[in-house]
């Protein structure tokens, strides 16, 4: 399948910096998919996001959207996108309805079109009892819910989010991803990601981590949890002799309220200890190594 967005060799250097915010970087986005493009604030999402939108202009490199580049055929290509920014871009002084409803008229929407859209996305997120109060006048996780629905309304193609579910509760973020997966399915809706939640990029299609302006890693989650990420074995109940048995093998573990932990580079490595010692084990887990981990190992740092 060709892709939808196609990223080629693209290169970032602010007047201010000696260093490139990004620097050479390209990957491809298919249609339908949730691609992830984690990294540490500073490692260059953003600085590549805002290119994509139009805000900043690269210095090298070429962007495609279904074929078109995006700096010849810009006007064409505007209403393929919508954008969930970090900070908001709706009005506090306007209502709900009147902030979506001057978007809406800004992508050529008349009025039916654009009663239809906001019932639907007031069903999905609870949106009729906030309809006719100022956006001032919202909650942080209301106030998120409308930027959403701001970037969805005129039925993009593509939608790109920056740390969209940043301190939500659980129970918005359960209903923001609800809609955004069930648009997926429903319209085939391409979503480009960044997140400080791994169980968000967990679900992902593809995941592409950014250090210091560079790709460091790509893949599918699983791909990257089996090649980055270790796995651990928990043994809750066993026979004392295992700990000299442990002590024997040069095993490394750890031991707290008698629980012991052991790393292992893989779930065969650990599967293939409990065979070799089941005798001295009863009750165990083996836990598959995560998104965090990935990224830890990586890059060298906490996504926080």
């Amino acid at each position: 399948m060709e892709p939808l967005i196609d990223i080629k060799n693209l290169s970032k250097q602010y007047k201010s910096s000696d260093v490139k915010a990004i620097d050479d970087i390209s990957f491809e986005i298919r249609k339908g998919e949730l691609f992830a493009f984690l990294g540490v604030n500073g490692a260059g999402k953003s600085t590549a996001i805002n290119i994509l939108v139009g805000i900043i202009k690269k210095d090298n490199g070429e962007i495609y959207i279904e074929g078109k580049n995006i700096e010849e055929q810009s006007s064409l290509l505007k209403n393929d996108i919508g954008v969930v920014f970090q900070s908001s871009l709706l009005d506090k002084h306007l209502t709900v309805r009147q902030n979506l409803f001057f978007r809406a008229v800004l992508y050529g929407m008349n009025k039916k079109e654009f009663e239809e859209r906001l019932s639907f996305f007031s069903a999905q997120l609870e949106l009729k009892p906030i309809l006719n109060r100022p956006l001032g006048k919202l909650s942080g996780g209301q106030k998120r819910k409308v930027d959403i629905v701001r970037a969805l309304m005129h039925k993009p193609k593509i939608l790109i989010l920056d740390e969209p579910t940043t301190g939500l509760d659980p129970k918005t973020r359960q209903e923001v991803w609800l809609l955004i997966n069930t648009l997926i399915k429903k319209d085939n809706l391409t979503v480009l990601l960044t997140t400080h939640y791994m169980e968000e990029a967990v679900n992902s299609n593809y995941v592409v981590i950014i250090d210091k302006g560079k790709i460091v890693c790509r893949g599918t989650p699983q791909e990257l949890k089996n090649k980055y990420a270790n796995d651990y074995l928990n043994i809750y109940k066993y026979k004392d002799e295992l700990l000299d048995v442990l002590k024997e093998e040069n095993v490394k573990y750890k031991k707290d309220n008698n629980k012991i932990q052991i790393l292992f580079d893989s779930t065969t490595s650990a599967k293939d200890f409990v065979i070799s010692y089941q005798k001295y084990i009863y009750d165990l887990e083996i836990i598959k190594g995560t998104m965090d981990d990935v990224f830890l190992n990586v890059t060298g740092k906490e996504l926080i």
